[in-house]
């Protein structure tokens, strides 16, 4: 008889860079009906979740628990009992320092199945993104993991101070309250004052801090950086290497977090970017793009292909589309080899390249005045041309083809909606001042972002925040709708708008910014 009960799978969600995540814990996600997520796992691995699976937060900040750990336990067992498979992400790795093992046996007397599924843990990452080697055979070949924060319950400790003292590396979680406690014991037990010590805060992440010193002064360079949790502890010598290893702080982006405004399927490139430049992004798409009601026109003009001489494309999402409904039809690129061509854009051109098809006119400028510009020197008076595009786009190109004697079929390719998705934490974020930069890619998102805004509380919320746009169109309209632009893009691209963004910050290594180091917010 089937088993009628779900699976639990306790998957270590890494140290807060969402790229650590396992390839089987990015697939268990993908797979469960019910995601459980911690405070320390990214939310960005949500996004590997299916659209109907249901998400649930039991984190925990500060003493301040959404759920105890017995609840915890309950609701696991709850969802598996009812035949669902849970997927239950726990910040590092499950079984260090994570409580895992707890969950595990609450499960095993429920006779639920699960399954362990290791992550990285923080002890390891945050130390090695702060350029700190925990083994080095000139300094250290022992490490230890030891908790700086035991069971309030317990009358005494139980870690043996006299051995922990003599180990190469110590690796502490929990730790940061106790931190003058944990360096008097040290040295009570014999460890050298001019031992490394460093605290790396938000380890990982667009947030990481780092403070290093030695035993003797690391507790009053903490309390000056306003250092607090979530922080791990390294003591041991290797510290020392962080002066010629670092790495990671050194992004021209790190710690700046910038909202992304575009669609979800069209920002991967301008996110990617701006995460290994450094920054902390979060992804709130405020349209969404979806086919037109009907076919009937594009499909129509498809149908009578070979009767025009030019196609022209202003977007990726006309190239995407305009394909989509071709093979649909059952033609493919052989039916447009007598057809001259024109995009916008290298993007677009490169998303009409990869259906096999190059661009013949790739205007400099990219935006429909320059395409206009650019038939200016051809003879197009006569001449059918096929404009698969967006349902509201800008009038001005067909208008001005027309002018020029063209005959200019516009077909509605694709619609754009508003979409609320990312609303809710895009508002809390505003209130907690915890976004540095909004980006804009089109005037609709412009449009739609502001729609997301209580009108009476735009100023205040936008006042600290600095926007980039990615042409004069959009900061244009960004303008119009009462948003100040900061800086906008002179090449009207993702790279431009990159480099505008850049330039805004000078291009320099960034220090960790002022402040910050006491922000309340989880990075994205």
């Amino acid at each position: 008889m089937k088993n009628q009960k779900g699976t639990v799978y306790l998957i270590g969600a890494g140290p807060g860079d969402p790229g650590l995540i396992t390839v089987k814990g990015a697939e268990c996600i993908r797979r469960a009906d019910v995601v459980v997520y911690d405070y320390l796992a990214s939310p960005t691995l949500l996004g590997y979740a299916r659209k109907e699976s249901q998400k649930i937060y039991v984190g925990k900040k500060g003493g301040d628990h959404t759920l105890s750990q017995e609840g915890i336990n309950d609701l696991l067992v709850e969802k598996a009992a009812a035949g669902l498979n849970v997927a239950r992400l726990k910040g590092g790795d499950p079984f260090i320092f994570g409580r895992g093992g707890e969950e595990a046996e609450a499960l095993v007397q429920a006779g639920i199945c699960f399954e362990i599924v290791p992550g990285v843990t923080s002890a390891v990452a945050a130390p090695a993104y702060a350029g700190i080697p925990l083994t080095h055979r000139q300094f250290t070949s022992t490490l230890a993991f030891v908790t700086g924060h035991e069971d309030p319950g317990k009358e005494e400790s139980s870690i043996d101070w006299k051995a922990v003292s003599k180990i190469g590396t110590q690796v502490y979680f929990m730790g940061v309250k106790n931190l003058p406690k944990i360096v008097a014991r040290l040295l009570a037990n014999g460890m050298p004052r001019q031992t490394g010590a460093a605290l790396v805060r938000w380890g990982t992440t667009p947030l990481q801090q780092t403070v290093a010193g030695t035993l003797e002064d690391i507790v009053e360079r903490a309390e000056t950086a306003g250092i607090k949790a979530p922080a791990i502890i390294v003591v041991g010598n290797v510290v020392a290497l962080r002066n010629r290893l670092r790495w990671f702080e050194d992004r021209p982006l790190l710690g700046k977090r910038i909202v992304v405004t575009r669609a979800r399927e069209q920002a991967s490139s301008l996110v990617q970017t701006l995460t290994d430049l450094g920054a902390a992004v979060l992804q709130c798409p405020t349209i969404e793009v979806i086919p037109p009601e009907s076919w009937e026109a594009l499909d129509g003009a498809i149908e009578q292909i070979a009767g025009y001489q030019w196609l022209v494309f202003t977007s990726v999402n006309g190239v995407r589309y305009f394909f989509h409904r071709l093979f649909e039809r059952g033609l493919d690129v052989r039916a447009l080899g007598h057809l001259g061509t024109c995009a916008i854009g290298p993007a677009t051109a490169e998303a009409l390249l990869a259906f096999g098809m190059k661009t013949d006119i790739l205007p400099k400028s990219y935006r429909a005045e320059s395409i206009v510009a650019s038939f200016r020197s051809l003879d197009v008076a006569g001449k059918r041309i096929l404009l698969p595009r967006a349902e509201e786009a800008r009038p001005i190109l067909p208008m001005e083809l027309n002018n020029m004697g063209a005959l200019v079929d516009e077909v509605t390719a694709y619609r754009t909606r508003a979409a609320e998705e990312s609303k809710e934490l895009l508002l809390e974020s505003l209130e907690e001042g915890a976004v540095d930069m909004v980006t804009f890619t089109s005037s609709s998102t412009v449009r739609n972002f502001k729609s997301l805004l209580p009108e009476k509380r735009m100023s205040a919320l936008m006042a600290p925040v600095t926007v980039a746009s990615i042409g004069p169109i959009t900061t244009e309209t960004a303008e119009s709708e009462g948003f100040k632009v900061g800086t906008t893009a002179e090449t009207f691209t993702i790279p431009g708008l990159v480099s505008a963004i850049l330039d805004h910050y000078g291009r320099a290594a960034n220090s960790f910014p002022k402040g910050q180091e006491t922000a309340k917010n989880q990075p994205w």
